[in-house]
């Protein structure tokens, strides 16, 4: 005797699976279609760069032109984030007149 799935349970069950496709590129017009009600939404896209050993002194002489060393090694990949949430590893890369990232790494 089987037990039949419940829709609810049947699709979070499927939800890794799907999650694993739409992560690797590999989407399908259904795919695109959910996604679509989401497309608009803002997200706020961060790269950490660490300032180790910062404290409110520095902060209170900083002035402009104050340049404020990282410690942080150029070939080392810089956290990328969404709302907070680790997605990948990038690098600083220079783009014409402006300072962009690659990402090199998805989480």
């Amino acid at each position: 005797m089987s037990a039949a799935l419940s829709p609810a349970v049947a699709a979070s069950a499927s939800a890794p699976q799907e999650a694993a496709l739409f992560h690797r590129g590999e989407t399908n017009e259904l795919d695109e279609e959910r996604w679509q009600p989401l497309m608009h939404l803002p997200c706020d896209l961060t790269v950490d760069l660490l300032v180790p050993d910062f404290r409110a002194a520095d902060l209170l002489q900083l002035q402009l032109g104050s340049i404020v060393g990282t410690g942080w090694q150029i070939v080392r990949d810089v956290p990328l984030r969404v709302n907070g949430t680790l997605i990948g590893w990038s690098e600083f890369e220079v783009v014409g007149n402006r300072l962009a990232v690659r990402l090199t790494e998805l989480a």
